[in-house]
């Protein structure tokens, strides 16, 4: 049974800093892509964040580039979010996901696994 489960979220301020993790269990994990999405109040889930399982290739949307990095540890079959210079704007259920393509990554469908989410809130 494949178990995805992210740790990590927070109440934050502005500016400030969080590193989220994401546990996996149940598969190979250096198979797979791993990935980060979020969905805040009353939006749909969006894409974050991606690391390829073949090259360790990274991945992501624009409004975090600069700011958020991904990271994995195939030996601890884990893979990281540290966010910096938080915003408000970040305010959202941050999910982990596994997949065993490397095109396609930024989109949900292509997802097979997934975890329960993280709660991330930043106050201005």
């Amino acid at each position: 049974q494949v178990q995805l489960v992210e740790s990590g979220g927070g109440l934050v301020q502005a500016g400030d800093s969080l590193r989220l993790s994401c546990a996996a269990s149940g598969l190979t994990f250096s198979s797979y892509t791993m990935g980060w999405f979020r969905q805040a109040a009353g939006k749909e889930r969006e894409f974050v964040a991606a690391i390829r399982r073949n090259d360790g290739n990274t991945y992501y949307t624009a409004s975090v580039k600069g700011r958020f990095t991904i990271s994995r540890d195939n030996a601890k079959n884990t893979v990281y979010l540290q966010m910096n210079s938080l915003k408000p704007e970040d305010t959202a259920v941050y999910y982990c996901a596994a997949t065993d393509y490397i095109v396609r990554i930024y989109y949900q469908r292509t997802y097979k696994y997934w975890g329960q989410g993280t709660q991330v809130t930043v106050s201005s």
